[in-house]
């Protein structure tokens, strides 16, 4: 695929990255004002430019990370040079309904939500279409697959798909940040225990994904009676672990609906 990324922040670098790491046979443009700081991109053999419309008419998906106040402008730039080009977007709050309606009906469109470690492989790309752009989104969902994992999900889902797998990756960090701290604490300096922390998280992804499990059945082999997890765990409940997870979750989607 040809692929023509407008937007060239720190998504839309990681979708960039990530094709040209983990797919084959692709073509990647990256544009944003300043191409400065994304000037390096070339060495991965992305074409790099300040013109949203440069080679996009050769393009066979145009992926829109931008700011939701940035989309009435750059459509007024490259709608009038582009003719057939699928659109994909990436752009948080922005419906498919809103979309088509700004695109007159006359671009297949797609709605995509990818995070940052797309650029690593290891993105959760929540991505949905209406049902007669099926055949156009296919090989979107195809390229975010490459990605990471690429689940098609009902629109209506789109805002807490945004939340859950874009912001959760902040979420996740700060609990592994909270837990190399707690291990300087106990005795490691904060190198060793940022390592041990990240693989530790690293870790217990891969046996989720792998087995397909619920979260407490993987528990359960950690916790034995009277032990040192357990008495943890607890502690950490106690003090509202999970619930403010929750909370800060859901008001994150708060956030986003307005």
């Amino acid at each position: 695929m040809k692929v023509h990324i407008i937007g060239g922040g720190n998504l839309g670098v990681s979708i960039a990255l990530g094709i040209a790491k983990f797919s084959k046979n692709n073509q990647v443009t990256v544009t944003r004002r300043n191409i400065g700081s994304i000037q390096y991109l070339t060495e991965y053999g992305i074409t790099v430019s300040n013109d949203n419309t440069h080679h996009i008419q050769e393009a066979d998906v145009v992926i829109l990370t931008i700011k939701p106040y940035q989309v009435d402008t750059v459509l007024a730039e490259i709608l009038p040079v582009i003719q057939n080009k699928t659109i994909a977007s990436a752009v948080s709050g922005l419906s498919l309904d809103v979309l088509q309606t700004k695109t007159n009906f006359e671009y297949p469109v797609v709605r995509i939500m990818p995070n940052i470690a797309a650029q690593f492989g290891e993105s959760a790309t929540c991505i949905s279409f209406p049902e007669k752009y099926a055949a156009n989104a296919s090989p979107i969902v195809d390229l975010f697959q490459d990605l990471g994992t690429a689940p098609v999900i009902d629109e209506k889902l789109m805002d807490a798909a945004t939340v859950l797998g874009a912001c959760g990756t902040a979420y996740a960090l700060r609990y592994i940040r909270a837990s190399m701290q707690a291990g300087i604490e106990i005795g490691f300096d904060s190198n060793t225990a940022l390592a041990i922390a990240a693989q530790t998280v690293k870790g217990a992804a891969k046996m989720l994904l792998e087995e397909r499990v619920h979260p407490e059945q993987l528990i359960d082999r950690v916790t034995t009676p009277q032990g040192c997890t357990i008495v943890g765990l607890n502690e950490m409940e106690h003090n509202g672990f999970s619930s403010s997870l929750i909370k800060g979750i859901k008001t994150s989607l708060k956030q986003i609906k307005g």
